[in-house]
């Protein structure tokens, strides 16, 4: 079976298991109520910076057999809309299987979709999320999905693709968009952007928040992810969203001048 080796372990993560674990501890929070959501966004930076805000979202959600992540594919490499169906994925002190199953419903659903590792051997946007989610459900399943120029009307398509594979496959499942939210302008310039991305999205509107990035050159990495996510979310139920956690790398390295932003929300 395939193998994906890790990418960015020892980058943007620790890249040993005892040193995982113990930066873990550092950003997730042990006794927090947890409940059981439809999807949610988490961000992926280098765990220095955006770790905490992933580590309160995880801490909070119930993480089922199967997890879907939406990553963007900032390499562009392979296809544009692109699974890994087959094989596992390794992190340092073990792996992750995928989800075959599920995987090949989604395809079979989804015209312009390709199983194709290419996309996902260098990409940093989903491998970041793995040890939070193996932190709270050490045996789940992976489903990766890869994502790059994507019309609206695809993520419509892909969302609808999705809930339909979801409710054919019968197990627990959560989808998680991997995003960060504006790059490279000031604190005060990004969160005046991001939450104009984040108030579409706390409305269960994801073609206002198509719309909304893309009319206002927000630099929402993984907005096509989020979008998706909430298409998906909106066709299982959901009736609302919430705003976990907001941060900036200004929260860390004190410059505010010229900050990558980061946003952490659940949809149930």
């Amino acid at each position: 079976m395939a193998k994906r080796r890790p990418a960015v372990a020892g980058s943007f993560y620790p890249g040993s298991e005892g040193e995982i674990a113990a930066m873990l501890a550092t950003l997730v929070d042990e006794g927090a109520p947890r409940e059981q959501v439809i999807g949610a966004m988490s961000p992926h930076a280098g765990w220095i910076y955006s770790g905490r805000g992933a580590g309160l979202l995880f801490s909070r959600i119930e993480i089922p057999p199967t997890v879907v992540v939406l990553g963007p594919n900032h390499r562009g490499a392979g296809a544009d809309v692109a699974i890994m169906a087959e094989g596992s994925w390794e992190l340092p002190g073990g792996e992750v299987r995928l989800d075959t199953e599920l995987a090949r419903r989604i395809l079979d659903r989804c015209g312009f979709m390709e199983d194709d590792p290419r996309a996902h051997a260098g990409e940093h946007s989903l491998e970041v999320q793995l040890p939070f989610l193996r932190r709270f459900r050490p045996d789940f399943r992976l489903v990766p999905i890869a994502l790059g120029r994507v019309s609206y009307e695809q993520c419509e398509e892909l969302g609808a693709a999705l809930a339909a594979a979801v409710a054919d496959f019968g197990g627990e499942t959560l989808v998680v968009a991997s995003s960060d939210m504006t790059h490279f302008e000031s604190a005060e310039a990004a969160k005046k952007k991001d939450q104009l991305a984040l108030d579409r999205m706390l409305a269960l509107d994801p073609a206002g928040l198509y719309r909304t990035v893309t009319k206002n050159r927000i630099t929402m990495c993984g907005f096509i992810p989020a979008t998706v996510m909430l298409v998906y979310a909106r066709a299982r139920g959901a009736t609302s969203a919430k705003l976990l956690d907001y941060r900036n790398s200004g929260d860390v390295t004190g410059d505010r001048r010229e900050v990558v932003a980061y946003a952490a929300v659940t949809v149930k």
